[in-house]
């Protein structure tokens, strides 16, 4: 049976826990509608990316 030779310390474990972190997610804030949406997409409440409308929105 595997069984660990030494007790693993708080130091080595923790450096192996480095990466299971969560990050924060990156937003902007739209410059036609001041809403905040992820970068390098179309803002989903215009329909705005860089100045252009890329999503036509139908009013109904």
């Amino acid at each position: 049976m595997a069984v660990p030779k030494r007790k693993v310390s708080k130091s080595r474990r923790n450096k192996r826990r480095t990466h299971q972190k969560l990050n924060t997610v990156n937003l902007i804030i739209c410059p036609q509608c001041s809403e905040p949406h992820l970068r390098h997409r179309a803002c989903p409440e215009c329909g705005r990316y860089r100045g252009k409308e890329i999503i036509e929105f139908r009013e109904e």
